[in-house]
């Protein structure tokens, strides 16, 4: 799909991008997912969302679009080079929270409020630690992960973790769950109950 058909990007989109290029970034998230996760951030008004990976930022730059002056967002990364950056572009918007901190240990020690929205774009909250994650999620929110369509990158043993995921994702009687075989290979989450 041609990504010239999004016409508007977020405001800081092409500074992150540029910024990715300039240190040889590997990994930017897909601007399909981006502009997925505005619109359903965008359904949720005075929210509490929530980011596991953050990366370089640009998911975040679509996720913030989505945000109305209520809602919050915490993006999680373990990377404090990366969260420095990331840090250069959302400095000041009060709404955004960054953590350097393992996704695992944030995950396990987290006692907050629960989220309308979990984007899993990491290893904790998508491959480890997934029950937890499910848990923090509120009635009527989305759990959104990508890259599940396979790729010729993967490394040895990567695709037997994404079908044992799906598999176990499939059986959650607690969600409603739609796969999309669109971008990198998303699936939707509602929680029912």
């Amino acid at each position: 799909m041609n990504q010239s058909i999004i016409a508007t990007k977020p405001r800081v989109y092409s500074q992150i991008l540029n910024k990715s290029n300039e240190i040889g970034f590997s990994m930017p998230s897909d601007i399909f997912i981006g502009s997925l996760l505005k619109s359903l951030i965008s359904s949720k008004l005075n929210s509490n969302i929530l980011e596991l990976g953050t990366g370089m930022g640009l998911s975040l730059s679509w996720m913030v679009e989505g945000l109305d002056d209520n809602s919050t967002i915490t993006s999680v990364d373990n990377d404090p080079d990366l969260i420095n950056i990331v840090n250069d572009f959302f400095d000041n918007d009060n709404r955004v929270n960054l953590i350097c901190q393992d996704g695992s240990d944030w995950i396990k020690e987290y006692d907050g409020e629960k989220f309308d929205l979990i984007f899993a774009d990491a290893w904790p909250g998508k491959y480890s630690d997934i029950e937890l994650t499910l848990d923090l999620i509120k009635v009527g929110g989305f759990y959104v992960i990508d890259d599940m369509k396979y790729n010729d990158n993967w490394p040895e043993g990567h695709k037997e973790k994404v079908d044992q995921l799906i598999t176990y994702l499939d059986k959650r009687e607690d969600f409603s769950l739609t796969k999309m075989d669109w971008s990198t290979g998303i699936i939707l989450m509602t929680k029912k109950c």
